[in-house]
Parts: C-alpha cells; structure tokens; sequence
C-alpha cells in the first residue's frame, strides 16, 4: 500500500510548472471521427511514475543498444478526447535521476561531457499542438529543452486504453515516441572508432510509456 499512499499524494495537484495557461474542462461539441471512449477521457491527468517510463535508446560502439530511463519528473496532462488540438503535456525532468543501470555510465551522463547537470538540472517537454491522425494514434508537436537549449520535436502518440483500476484509479495509457540528433542541444560528446564510427549514436530514440491517472 505504501505506494498507492504516495501516489495518492502525488495526483492531489497537478504540478504548477511553467506558468502555461492550461483549458478548464468544458463542453464539446461531438467529433464523429472519433471513439467515445475517447471523447470520454476528456479531463486533466497526470504521469504514475510507478507504472510508466520516459526512456531513451541509443547505439553504443556501432553494434548493440544501450537502454535507460529518467526516474525523476513532474508532469501535467490535458487531454480533449473531442477536440485533440486542446490537448496539452508538460513535463519537467530532474536529469540527475537518469538511470541505465550502471553507475559508472550514469556519472558519466550527468557530467560536463553530457548533461551537466550542475548548470541544467532540468530538461523539460511543453506541447505547442496536437493532431489527431485517425483512429487512435494522434501526433504532439512541442518544445524540447535540455541544457538551455530548446527546439522542436513531433511526438508520435498512440491511445492504447483505459481502465478504472482495483483502487478506483482511471486510468489511461498512451505510447510515444520521436527520434531527435543529441547534438542539436549541445550534447555532442563522442569518441570516434578505429574501424570508423563513433562509440555513442547522435541519433537517440525517446520513448514515452505512459500510465496517466485522471486528476480531475
């Protein structure tokens, strides 16, 4: 029970990050291209960090992946299930809590070579728009910004369902992904190999695997 008790406590409020103007719930119109289900889940929600993960993958020396997550963030979610282009996702990570499981690679990452996060302890996601591109899969646009340095990204989300769960939680759950060039915010750290190529990919892949919870 002792995390449901912190969970309790983590979604009384939703965090007030950023100063963004956020929809009040209000009536919409019906959108026919869209499932009830959806239009139903209308409402503000937040992330439940036991339950979900913001990740990232990259290509290390040229021949296998490494894997790794951020375990440390506040988030705020709006969703419109009748009108998408209202929909909006703030989230604020604490770059110290990166974790791929192996401490030596994790001081690594947190140093000056990579995030730095003496001087940028936060990296943040806010959404600018939202789409709906058919059936479940919409597509949110927004700012990324790691070390002070913000540029765009496209989100590629898909609803995968929603629930009310044994302790009266609803729940709703989304997966997103986008593939952004690490050296647009200034992590260009790397080491180039003999063979040709370099240890560390500048391509990394994020992924967002969401269990919200509805806050109001």
């Amino acid at each position: 029970m002792g995390i449901f008790s912190r969970l309790q406590t983590a979604i009384a409020e939703p965090p007030a990050a950023g100063g963004h103007d956020w929809p009040a719930e209000r009536p919409a119109p019906a959108v026919a291209t869209l499932d009830p289900a959806l239009r139903a889940l209308t409402g503000h929600w937040t992330i439940d960090r036991p339950h979900s993960r913001i990740g990232f993958s990259v290509r290390h020396a040229m021949v296998t992946t490494v894997r790794g997550a951020f375990t440390d963030y506040d988030s705020r979610l709006y969703f419109d299930g009748a009108r998408p282009s209202e929909s909006r996702a703030e989230i604020v990570i604490r770059v110290a809590g990166v974790d791929t499981g192996v401490e030596q690679r994790d001081a690594h990452l947190v140093g000056k070579d990579f995030f730095d996060v003496r001087r940028y302890p936060e990296m943040t996601f806010r959404s600018t728009s939202t789409t709906h591109e058919g059936a479940e899969s919409f597509r949110m646009t927004g700012d990324l910004t790691i070390r002070d340095t913000t540029r765009p990204v496209e989100l590629q989300l898909d609803y995968l369902g929603s629930v009310v769960d044994p302790f009266g939680y609803e729940r709703a759950g989304f997966d997103g992904t986008t593939t952004i060039d690490r050296r647009d915010w200034g992590l260009v750290y790397n080491q180039r190999l003999e063979a040709g190529g370099s240890m560390v990919s500048e391509k990394v892949r994020l992924q967002f695997d969401i269990s919200a919870i509805r806050t109001t």
